[in-house]
């Protein structure tokens, strides 16, 4: 039975893309970022044709420099469908109403937030994260579902105790100034004041003091580390480097910006000291080509290349 058209041009296709991801080592780093994060957004896979409509055509438009580019990016359009998608309505766009409508407290990429709860309890909001508060009469909680936020928690008048929860586990504040990162695998916890304990999703405790940070997952706690200035200072706009692998500090900038960094191996090891805007990521992508044996190009508006000079 002869195959039809559609079919042998999404076979073509697929052989270009794998083409394209055998290329060079970063296409294969890029396609993991993006499967990574186009998992968050399963949940938003039916809310609709426009979103992957426009993404499809934003993608089409951004690709015309260069047939290369051209052939990969409509392999990437045909093949990741609604994740793809939502990574880019995600990165390009104001924040999908279905995520407003899950969340009571978000901030979009490049974005930061200083709130006051109900109790006088005050949280920042990093970049690109977002968390719902649940008070009762018995408790206070806030569940962070992605991102990271700083908490400063004040005293009840009901006595009720303050958990934070991720989906690595719980944490319970006992009157402390702290941070809390979610990253796919792990919860970061940084204490700058009082003590935090964990309980993980498999009931392993660790109580956290002042000055310390641990990670954790739903199995396990870290030792004890120093706690990082960095953590907090993102509150104030500041991204802190302090002597750290340029592949790293990247990755922190990243989540100020919209669109994808690669980052060649040949600099990812160079280390970065230094105090940098958080909401100019464009200026800090500069500075880090003044000061460093790098140079930032952009094949296209949402693609930042790093290589060696």
């Amino acid at each position: 039975m002869r195959r039809c058209a559609s079919t042998m041009l999404a076979d073509a296709r697929r052989a270009e893309w794998t083409a394209w991801l055998d290329e060079r080592p970063e296409h294969r780093r890029a396609w993991a970022h993006i499967e990574a994060v186009s998992r968050r957004f399963n949940p938003l896979r039916a809310d609709g044709e426009g979103t992957r409509a426009a993404a499809s055509t934003a993608m089409r438009v951004a690709a015309r420099g260069s047939a290369t580019r051209r052939k990969a990016l409509g392999c990437i359009v045909a093949l990741c469908g609604a994740g793809l998608a939502g990574w880019f309505s995600w990165r390009f766009t104001p924040l999908p109403d279905a995520v407003r409508d899950a969340f009571r407290l978000l901030a979009g990429v490049g974005e930061q937030r200083d709130i006051t709860l109900t109790d006088g309890t005050h949280v920042w909001l990093n970049t690109d994260s977002a968390f719902d508060a649940h008070y009762n009469d018995e408790r206070r909680l806030i569940v962070l579902e992605m991102g990271e936020i700083l908490v400063d928690t004040a005293k009840d008048a009901h006595s009720r105790p303050f958990f934070v929860d991720t989906r690595h586990g719980r944490m319970q504040a006992l009157g402390t100034r702290f941070t809390v990162r979610q990253a796919e695998d792990f919860t970061l916890l940084t204490v700058f004041d009082g003590r935090v304990e964990i309980k993980t999703r498999s009931g392993e405790t660790r109580m956290v003091s002042a000055n310390e940070q641990r990670r954790f997952d739903t199995s396990g706690i870290s030792d004890s580390m120093p706690a990082e200035i960095a953590r907090e200072a993102w509150s104030r706009g500041v991204i802190i480097a302090d002597n750290v692998p340029l592949a790293r500090f990247v990755a922190e900038l990243s989540h100020y910006t919209r669109g994808h960094i690669a980052i060649a191996p040949s600099v990812v090891s160079i280390r970065v000291v230094g105090r940098f805007p958080a909401d100019r990521p464009e200026q800090v992508l500069a500075m880090l080509e003044r000061d460093l044996p790098v140079r930032v190009h952009r094949p296209l508006p949402f693609w930042t290349s790093i290589s060696s000079r």
